[in-house]
């Protein structure tokens, strides 16, 4: 066989294998010494050639560990198709003068049988030695069994080979992943299964102040917030024992001592079966924005608390001035029942209710709030048809501001304006989704289309569209405007 490569590139897919891993290997053991059983040898080698050297990854029947290349018999062994033998090297001119055969371990008979890669590459071979000539060599049944323990011994370098290789790739990966990682202005963590973590991104780090390699799996509930250890790690522990997505927010002891609050999430990586195999995660730091939502919710309540003192100054005026001009009692006291009625319809078009501790709001009740501060001009006119829905908080002040805007503007400009006008809101389903249509009758005559650009048509995209993902559309016909709104029952 000739080796169509320099010995540089046989040197390389050598050094691919990782031979040094196998020195002194258990199967390779084996094999060795079942080849010199075989054979009828003192001695036999796995032996590969190196650049100025060649050295045993198993012996038998031999101490040293490696020769130098030039005394190498296997060095002529590797680069030919089938096993090489020398009967007496006493008597093969080249190998009389070699210090192997004139010294210890006095060679005189050998036989080897070629190492060669899948790449071609010749690597050395699996010899047996013998100090007494063997002028007939090996029968046919030793040579091809060495033949074959020498197809063995290269599949054990090959697995070493795919592991080694195999190992590259993930080391390259992991470079890449860590890379990816550390860039990402989140921090990142990685978990196996059971949810001990094993890894954080420098962020996690830069961030923590500790140390890389100081936590364990569950070091990290130590930089939670006490009030919050108890519901992150809850959720963490269903999380891991469900296989479902992890999200929750907590407050993160910074490097600084602050705690911070971040929004943690994390997701499982399933194999074929759905069985999780590893858990990836991140951190991200929401404190500001936590801060301002605070701060808008204190806000809003403020705001709220002010607009019904106003509303409670605005009705005790009106009944103060009352007391003083008896004849408009009666008058006094509509107006101080419509304020109070505005007031409660101001709780349901707030950004964020408060706490409601009586029964649950449905459409019904929303709608006869809300036409409250105009019942005596509604009255009777405003008829609610079809199921009585329960609302959940997403669709309550949306569905709030969106009736709200359509009541008072029938009241300003509408069906309800007119004496004889009347408004039908009619509620069906549809499948997964619930319709809601809004009618007017005998209002003002029309002359064209309203506006669709002002605040409150603005209002009711956001609200509709944007907020609850639904649909709407307005028509203005003789008898006054109609519309129909299509919202997802999952979103009521």
């Amino acid at each position: 066989m000739e080796c169509g490569l320099p010995d540089s590139g046989r040197l390389e897919i050598l050094s691919a294998h990782q031979p040094e891993s196998l020195l002194d290997d258990a199967e390779l053991t084996a094999m060795t010494r079942f080849a010199a059983k075989l054979c009828g040898t003192e001695t036999a080698l796995v032996s590969l050639v190196a650049d100025d050297r060649q050295f045993f990854l198993a012996r038998e029947g031999l101490d040293a560990s490696e020769t130098p290349r030039s005394m190498s018999f296997c060095q002529h062994a590797m680069v030919l198709d089938e096993v090489m033998q020398v009967p007496d090297a006493t008597l093969d001119e080249r190998f009389a003068d070699n210090a192997l055969v004139t010294g210890a371990p006095f060679i005189r008979f050998y036989a080897g049988a070629p190492l060669v890669s899948e790449d071609g590459a010749p690597l050395g071979a699996l010899c047996v030695i013998d100090p007494a000539p063997r002028l007939q060599g090996l029968t046919d049944l030793q040579r091809d069994g060495l033949s074959v323990l020498a197809i063995a011994v290269m599949r054990r370098l090959k697995e070493r080979r795919a592991l080694a290789e195999a190992g590259k790739a993930l080391a390259e990966s992991r470079n890449r992943f860590d890379a990816l990682a550390d860039a990402m202005p989140q921090m990142a963590w990685s978990t196996p299964p059971n949810g001990m973590t094993d890894y954080f991104n420098a962020r996690w780090y830069e961030f923590t102040g500790v140390k890389e390699g100081e936590h364990d799996g569950t070091g990290w509930l130590d930089a939670l917030h006490v009030d919050d250890r108890d519901v992150a790690n809850e959720v963490w522990t269903k999380a891991v024992e469900s296989g479902e997505p992890y999200e929750v927010e907590y407050r993160l002891r910074r490097h600084d001592g602050e705690y911070r609050w971040t929004l943690a999430r994390g997701l499982p990586i399933k194999d074929d079966d759905g069985k999780v195999v590893r858990w990836f995660g991140t951190n991200t730091d929401i404190h500001e924005r936590k801060m301002l939502v605070e701060s808008q919710k204190l806000l809003s309540r403020e705001l709220n608390h002010r607009i019904k003192n106003i509303f409670s100054v605005i009705g005790a005026l009106v009944n103060f001035s009352a007391r003083e001009h008896r004849d408009h009692a009666p008058l006094a006291g509509v107006i101080s029942e419509r304020i109070a009625a505005l007031g409660k319809a101001h709780s349901y078009v707030r950004p964020e209710m408060e706490g409601d501790s009586g029964p649950a709001v449905t459409f019904r009740r929303l709608l006869d709030d809300l036409i409250e501060p105009y019942r005596d001009l509604a009255g009777p006119r405003l008829t609610i048809r079809g199921e009585d829905l329960a609302l959940g908080q997403e669709s309550l002040t949306p569905l709030a501001l969106v009736f709200h805007e359509l009541a008072t503007n029938a009241v300003k400009y509408g069906a309800l304006s007119a004496e004889d006008g009347r408004v039908t809101v009619e509620v069906r389903r549809d499948g997964d989704n619930v319709l809601l249509d809004w009618s007017e009758q005998g209002g003002p005559a029309l002359t064209g289309e309203g506006g669709t650009n002002g605040f409150g048509s603005q209002l009711v995209d956001i609200s509709i569209r944007h907020q609850l993902g639904g649909r709407y559309e307005r028509h203005w016909h003789e008898g006054g405007l109609k519309v129909s709104i299509v919202v997802p029952a999952t979103r009521i």
